[in-house]
């Protein structure tokens, strides 16, 4: 018995020895050899560190950069970590006062906002340069640290309606998309709104350790919690840089609009709208807000696109349409004649025209813009069915110009342009009453005037399919990413068909030619270049009429359509003609001829806005 108790005895002592042992051999592990939890006992607090990616540059279709990054700094506080600092030098370093110091440091804690004892913003929009001086003091700063993010820089001061601008994501797109974060940027209009998802790339992050003083002593489980941030997609754009600077140097001192399209892929070379501004003024600083303040306050409206805002009657640009739907709907033939007496002329109803030799033809009538022929094909069209039954007339025209892209939006990548107004017979019967109206009600639809609305995008797009015979791409402005497979969304690249026979445009484009050479346009003609094109002057009962111009060239293979919009520039040829076929040149032969150079400085010194500014 005795030898069965000293048995045990040495078990037990062997088992007390041997988890001495181990214990000793686990303390020398984690403290002379596995420094983690020292580490981690000297850290109060793991910080997550949001790590913002590079957002993706964009380029012009000639690989000229247009929109770079600027780094900037967002200075981060935690309030319960701010203790016995220097609060004279931090503002000094920060160019802010005492006041300030206090009121950014202690924000509505009672809002679920903020928290002392996680991180927010004590100061935005950091410069690298004060981000500089700031560094070298830092670790003075328990509490205190930098977040690093990218914001736009324009190399141009040129296309900002088409380029747009960054600002910090809302409250209601917060809710909507969980992937940002409250303080995040967002593209809020133009390109950068259009292709954010593709632009913005993806965040990262990292959790690190902190002292009881707010320093950095290390990464959270040696980083394996961390994911890096992948940049955004560069985007190549559709804009020709040089023609856009072209184009607003035009339009200068002038309200108006300037769309050019390449007809045979939809891509916009130049989409101008004046009066505008330098897009480095929205890039996010400190001195955001006053410049925003101020554009936003001029009587001129440098912030609203009147390319895709803005929408006007087309006066006769319209005609080239409404021929191919009276051809379309077998009530006019290429050859037809229609007299006109010094204009249209209906009981006691008259809408007047220019004089001009007869117009024996489609062509001829486009030639000459005669006002009596298109309202005539108007009410042929719109009676087609009998007098009594011009509802029915009226939608099918609506149908057709619905097919040109008028009164419905193009569906293109451009956001926020309008549709502009087609009016149906639903509309008129709330107008007159129904069966209380007819034909002659609401003739000068024919002619572009009346309650028919459209953009200067629409514009450019009726010349983009006249120019194709009958087909279009919604009008874009992306024309691939830099380095990768990714494609532009398959809408854009999808051919959108009107209804009109192919054999019908051949009677319009030649209309068109002779309005260049032997017409309403005759200052468009460009040397070597057969150039398309067609006046209108938009009525405007507010002051002088509009100016307006179409055009695509050459007449064969075209490789541009272009609309040009000039409120209160008077009849087409006078400022809408000229500048379009500048235009036009400019993209074809890369410069403008001497023998054209008068042309460009009367276009470029026009100031049509001084009547304006002393209103």
């Amino acid at each position: 018995m005795q030898d069965q108790f000293q048995g045990r005895k040495y078990i037990i002592q062997g088992i007390f020895v041997l988890s001495t042992i181990l214990l000793l051999l686990k303390c020398i592990q984690l403290q002379l050899i596995d420094t983690s939890l020292r580490e981690q006992a000297s850290a109060n607090v793991i910080q997550k560190i949001n790590k913002y990616p590079s957002r993706g540059l964009v380029y012009d279709r000639n690989n000229k950069l247009l929109v770079n990054n600027k780094a900037i700094y967002d200075l981060m506080v935690t309030y319960d970590q701010v203790k016995d600092i220097d609060t004279i030098k931090f503002c000094k370093l920060l160019g802010i006062t005492k006041e300030t110091y206090i009121k950014k440091l202690n924000p509505n804690f009672s809002s679920v906002r903020y928290s002392k004892s996680k991180p927010f913003v004590f100061l935005k929009k950091i410069s690298s340069e004060m981000y500089a001086r700031f560094q070298e003091s830092l670790y003075e700063f328990p509490g205190f640290y930098v977040e690093l993010r990218n914001v736009r820089g324009y190399m141009y001061p040129n296309g900002a309606h088409v380029l747009g601008y960054i600002g910090e994501v809302n409250k209601k797109k917060l809710e909507k998309e969980p992937y940002y974060k409250r303080g995040d940027y967002i593209g809020v209009s133009g390109i950068e709104l259009s292709y954010e998802k593709y632009l913005r790339g993806v965040r990262g992050v990292e959790y690190v350790l902190r002292d009881n003083l707010g320093r950095i002593v290390g990464s959270y489980e040696k980083g394996r919690r961390d994911t890096a941030s992948v940049s955004g997609k560069d985007l190549i754009s559709s804009l020709d840089i040089d023609l856009q600077v072209f184009g607003e140097k035009l339009l200068q001192n002038k309200r108006g609009g300037i769309v050019a399209i390449e007809p045979s892929s939809g891509e916009i070379l130049a989409m101008v709208s004046m009066p505008s501004y330098n897009p480095n003024l929205l890039t996010i600083g400190r001195s955001r807000g006053d410049a925003y303040a101020e554009l936003a306050g001029d009587t001129l409206k440098p912030l609203f696109n009147r390319a895709i805002g803005a929408q006007y009657p087309p006066g006769s640009i319209f005609k080239p349409v409404m021929a191919l739907i009276g051809m379309q709907e077998k009530v006019l033939s290429p050859d037809r004649g229609i007299g006109c007496r010094g204009g249209y002329i209906y009981k006691t109803l008259r809408i007047g025209c220019h004089g001009h030799p007869m117009a024996t033809s489609v062509s001829k009538a486009i030639q000459h813009s005669c006002n009596a022929y298109f309202c005539q094909v108007f009410r042929d069209v719109v009676d087609k069915n009998g007098f009594s039954r011009a509802s029915v007339g009226l939608d099918t025209l609506v149908g057709h110009l619905h097919d040109f892209g008028l009164g419905v939006r193009l569906e293109s990548d451009v956001q926020n342009e309008l549709p502009g107004n087609v009016p149906t017979s639903a509309y008129y019967n709330k107008l007159y009453r129904k069966g209380a109206w007819t034909s002659p009600f609401i003739v000068s639809l024919g002619i572009g005037q009346g309650e028919l609305l459209i953009t200067p995008l629409q514009m450019a797009n009726i010349s983009a399919i006249i120019a194709n015979r009958g087909y279009y791409y919604p009008p874009h402005l992306a024309k691939s990413f830099k380095g990768d497979t990714t494609k532009i969304p398959l809408a854009l690249r999808t051919r959108h068909y009107t209804r009109i026979d192919t054999s019908h445009f051949r009677y319009v484009v030649d209309g068109m030619e002779d309005v260049v050479l032997a017409g309403t346009a005759r200052v468009a003609q460009i040397d070597g270049i057969d150039i398309c094109g067609k006046t209108g002057t938009a009525e405007n009962p507010h002051g002088e009429d509009h100016s307006v111009f179409i055009a695509f060239a050459p007449k064969n293979n075209p490789k541009i359509a272009i609309a040009v919009f000039v409120e209160n520039g008077g009849y087409g040829a006078r400022y809408g003609g000229p500048i379009a076929s500048l235009m036009v040149e400019k993209y074809l032969n890369g410069k403008i001829s001497d023998r054209r150079k008068y042309l460009e400085e009367r276009m470029v010194n026009a100031d049509l806005n001084k009547s304006y500014r002393r209103k």
